[in-house]
């Protein structure tokens, strides 16, 4: 089902930052949330469309990390980038409370509290790269340097091929 192009609370955040961004709806499949079918519904390289996750480390709590859709999240180096000595992926039953965002739909833009924000370093290699925009069916096209900046994230070394 592809959602009405509707301002989502992470767009009109951007909007009021000045940041330029394009609202990129697709057709979403509830069995079917991976990165690849995002990818193949845009028409876009998967290196390009990027997933947003939430861990939650041992010294800092709750941190984000926004990996390109064919990498996973690299454990031990977000550990380390983190200031952290572990960390793991928290609950997806916790997810909602956690971000304000559910599976699928996550933005690193827009959570309900503003977590130390991890990029992998591949996002500074494209013009524009695609993260949720907050809902399933919707990207934001955004500069990675603009959307980094606006989130104070840091760009660091956080993902390893896919198993």
């Amino acid at each position: 089902m592809a959602k009405k192009t509707e301002k989502t609370n992470a767009a009109r955040l951007l909007d009021k930052a000045g940041i330029p961004y394009e609202l990129i709806p697709y057709e979403f499949d509830e069995n079917d949330l991976a990165a690849r079918h995002v990818a193949d519904s845009l028409g876009q390289d998967i290196a390009s469309v990027f997933k947003t996750l939430v861990l939650h480390g041992d010294r800092t709590g709750h941190v984000v990390c926004v990996v390109p859709g064919d990498k996973e999240v690299d454990l031990k180096a977000l550990a380390k980038a983190s200031g952290n000595k572990k960390v793991e992926m928290i609950a997806m039953k916790d997810l909602l409370a956690v971000t304000g965002y559910i599976r699928g739909g996550c933005s690193p833009v827009g959570m309900k509290k503003r977590f130390p924000t991890y990029f992998h370093i591949t996002a500074l290699d494209f013009d524009h790269i695609y993260v949720s925009a907050g809902v399933r069916g919707l990207q934001l096209k955004v500069a990675p340097s603009a959307l980094i900046d606006f989130v104070c994230g840091t760009v660091a070394d956080v993902a390893t091929a896919a198993q």
